[in-house]
């Protein structure tokens, strides 16, 4: 039997390749590897863990560096050099995430994305051409200003007077200003949610909340950002109702904005630089996984996309969690293997991630031996 480990991460306990590799290991020591190949391919969609998977899988390089982090301080963020350091994979999240603020609290109003246009920058002068941005997790809610204002944008208030404390008087902005020797690389964000910028679906109605704006708050955010769109014409109109403009706080707004660049779905966009679709043809049995699944894996998650393509081409699947919401999810996964312990806490769970989905593969040989 041939099968494919295609999982993603386990958040906070096992990183993609690491829930990959323990799976394999306990696959091969529950059936003691006879008639068995095992072929593992880590995975990802837009969210955090895509530009080190794609880094590794790739034999690329990881570069860390101090940058600004979403509430101004310095923050140690990095990103990955492949196809021979002519393409840079970074993650929004690395530089304006919000796990960066820990147990501070949360600003959206001064929150930004500057950190993020540093690491373009410094991604440009180590040579790429090509920036594959994943954006998702974000502090932020300021439509990608502070990424421009980074990368040399200027922003001006009635007076002329530049605003350099971005999003922080985003209300009174009255002119934007390009950089003149920006070299604008091709720029692909992989983006796994279709909201637009404004309006009761927008960035703020529906992701506001989780970073800190409040019913009052609520129509300054929105006022800046439709300030924002007004000011930069046609083009600002255009990209405001791209699906996924909403995304990051807006920093898919802005990525079309400022970077002129091209939003697609996350999942799609690591399958492709992958080749997952040609490991799955090889395989009998496509196993995925990560940390909880539940319904929300079913809209843009990295192991559903790893399902939908197996079934496509007519593969067997199964799946591994951490925590499971719902059996009735194997209607879609196939056999479904929860890892957790009941009888042990969530922290200590995920501490003994490694050692719970070894022995839960091991189990699951035992069913594949009957087979």
């Amino acid at each position: 039997m041939k099968i494919l480990v295609a999982s993603d991460k386990f958040k906070g306990s096992l990183t993609a390749a690491e829930a990959c590799s323990c799976i394999a290991a306990g696959l091969r020591e529950g059936l003691n590897g006879s008639g068995l190949e095992i072929r593992e391919l880590p995975v990802a969609d837009g969210g955090d863990g895509m530009a080190r998977t794609l880094t590794s899988a790739s034999g690329g390089s990881w570069i860390e560096s101090s940058v600004t982090g979403p509430s101004g301080d310095k923050v140690l963020a990095g990103y990955g050099l492949i196809d021979g350091g002519k393409t840079a994979v970074i993650e929004m999240a690395e530089a304006s995430g919000l796990a960066l603020l820990g147990t501070r609290a949360r600003d959206p109003l001064r929150a930004s994305t500057y950190g993020t246009g540093e690491l373009i920058l410094q991604a440009l002068s180590a040579g790429a051409s090509e920036i594959l941005l994943g954006i998702g997790g974000s502090a932020t809610n300021d439509g990608g200003t502070g990424m421009a204002l980074a990368l040399g944008y200027r922003f001006l208030d009635a007076g002329g007077k530049e605003l350099r404390e971005l999003p922080m008087g985003l209300e009174t902005l009255a002119r934007i200003i390009p950089p003149d020797d920006f070299p604008y690389p091709k720029v692909t964000v992989a983006c796994d949610v279709t909201n637009p910028l404004l309006g009761p679906e927008g960035c703020t109605a529906i992701y506001g909340p989780q970073k800190g704006v409040t019913p009052d708050t609520f129509p300054k955010h929105e006022e800046r950002l439709s300030r924002l769109v007004s000011l930069s014409g046609e083009a600002g109109e255009s990209a405001a109702i791209v699906p996924g403009a909403g995304a990051a706080g807006g920093l898919g707004f802005g990525a079309i904005l400022f970077l002129k660049a091209r939003l697609v779905n996350g999942f799609d966009l690591v399958a492709d630089r992958l080749g997952l679709e040609e490991a799955i043809s090889w395989a009998d049995l496509v196993i995925t996984g990560e940390g909880r699944l539940d319904h929300q894996s079913l809209e843009g998650k990295a192991p559903f996309g790893v399902v939908r393509l197996a079934r496509k081409k007519g593969k067997q699947t199964a799946a591994f969690c951490g925590s499971l919401a719902d059996r009735s999810l194997e209607s879609e996964f196939g056999p479904i293997s929860e890892i957790r312990d009941p009888d042990l806490k969530l922290e200590e769970n995920m501490a003994r991630g490694p050692e719970l989905i070894r022995a839960a593969a091991r189990r699951f040989a035992s069913t594949l031996d009957s087979r």
